[in-house]
């Protein structure tokens, strides 16, 4: 499990090359997935500022391991709009608050946001439904699994 706190600022390498691509600058989230979808880099003026999360080979506390340039180009697929969900207020589908996004768990290895941690506690990230530019839309109910 990683926080996307810890993520911000950690370089990102290629394996195949052993080039430095930029650092994290943000994570992009597709809420219809539940999963990050990219990685938006700072520090990448000749390299993509967008790599996709499928290219990432792992993610740990010194760095972001991708494969090659080749497979982190954006270019091959249509990716969400980003929005930003740290320091966004949180709303249930049916508009009552939650506080504010503190921080977000993702499983390093998959890409899937676990929990949405927030000043009014913790919310699972199956219950993510929406992010918007004014806020995070989660259900009002955990999701139940049959």
């Amino acid at each position: 499990m990683m926080l996307f706190t810890q993520a911000k600022g950690l370089p990102v390498i290629t394996a195949e090359e052993a080039e430095s691509l930029g650092r994290v600058e943000s994570l992009t989230i597709d809420a219809r997935t539940g999963n990050i979808a990219c990685l938006r880099l700072s520090g990448a003026s000749e390299h993509p500022r967008v790599i996709v999360w499928d290219a990432v080979e792992g993610m740990g506390r010194d760095a972001v391991i991708v494969r090659s340039r080749a497979a982190a180009d954006p270019s091959r697929r249509a990716l969400p709009d980003h929005q930003e969900a740290l320091g966004h207020r949180v709303l249930t589908e049916h508009g009552a608050t939650h506080g504010t996004v503190k921080d977000i768990a993702f499983d390093g290895t998959t890409g899937a946001v676990l929990t949405l941690y927030t000043a009014l506690g913790d919310i699972s990230g199956d219950r993510l439904i929406g992010l918007g530019s004014y806020a995070v839309v989660v259900c009002d109910e955990p999701v139940r699994q049959e």
